[in-house]
């Protein structure tokens, strides 16, 4: 069983209890206008440019067999502009980069090969009460994959965690339930229009599977990426709320404040991003948000 993965990051503090590594998978339904990691929405591998140490040298021009780098006196004259239409993210480019400005985005490992990388941290995640977080794009849309690799962790004895949108089919979301310790279920936007709007899908299905998850005995903690001028509404804070007060398994409530750190990602892989021009909430901002939300429920709600 193999998979697309976006890169594995070990000793990770923010997806789940305890010290963990974390396992992004390549593949999103979602288009959200804010994603952080929007070089996870394609299934595809990617070529990924960081022109901030590219030494125009133009020797991926000469390299690449597909010419989807500028030649050699192009990129002397600090042009470098990729034909990624004619990219087959080959890789052949980033093993002769002297800067290491070229990376692929993707790479197809087996369950056994993720496994044994998640492993090396057991004594960490015994002393810390942490395992693995499966996270992306979004783990679901490779499904069989995740599956395998959930029974797997649990085969080790790993506590285990995943991040989702909730957007996959139901039956689905309920054969993971029995593997996943606790879901770390993203919660974006709390009316039909605006879910449309700033993810791409409806939240119908999300919000039906959230009660299934809940209903089935799965542990919950919401996570809510909070961005200005988009969702920071009373409306919002109080649908949040509501969420978890009507739902008995969500254990605690995350808000995530936004960050733009999806907008020089977006560039990197030759994209646009949509709302480049909002920067970092305040500390007062996002302790305000906490606090409209800890007013209406007894969920510990904390920033993610």
């Amino acid at each position: 069983m193999t998979g697309t993965i976006l890169s594995i990051e070990r000793c990770s503090l923010h997806d789940g209890p305890g010290l963990r590594t974390t396992v992004f998978l390549k593949g999103c339904p979602l288009s959200c206008l804010w994603c952080h990691n929007p070089e996870s929405l394609s299934f595809k591998k990617e070529l990924f440019y960081l022109e901030e140490k590219c030494l125009h040298c133009g020797l991926c021009g000469t390299i690449c067999p597909n010419h989807s780098f500028p030649s050699h006196d192009a990129a002397k004259e600090n042009s470098h502009t990729i034909n990624r239409d004619n990219c087959s993210a080959c890789g052949k480019c980033t093993q002769h980069c002297p800067q290491s400005a070229i990376e692929i985005k993707g790479i197809e490992m087996s369950t056994q090969d993720v496994i044994e990388v998640v492993l090396k941290d057991s004594l960490y995640y015994k002393h810390s009460g942490g395992g693995l977080t499966l996270s992306g794009g979004e783990p679901l849309a490779q499904y069989d994959f995740t599956l395998a690799l959930l029974h797997l962790a649990k085969e080790n004895g790993l506590h285990t965690c995943i991040e989702t949108s909730g957007h996959a089919a139901t039956g689905k979301i309920l054969s993971i339930v029995p593997y996943v310790d606790l879901f770390l279920y993203d919660f974006k936007a709390s009316n039909e229009d605006d879910h449309k709007k700033f993810t791409g899908v409806s939240r119908k299905l999300i919000m039906d599977n959230l009660h299934a998850i809940n209903e089935a005995g799965g542990k919950i903690i919401l996570r809510c990426p909070i961005i200005p001028t988009y969702n920071n509404t009373e409306q919002h804070f109080s649908a949040i709320a509501e969420t978890a007060n009507t739902l008995s398994n969500v254990i605690e409530i995350n808000i995530m404040p936004y960050h733009p750190m999806g907008s020089s990602k977006a560039l990197r892989i030759g994209q646009e991003y949509s709302i480049s021009d909002i920067g970092f909430p305040s500390e007062e901002q996002i302790d305000n948000w906490v606090k409209a939300v800890e007013a209406m429920t007894d969920v510990l709600v904390k920033t993610g």
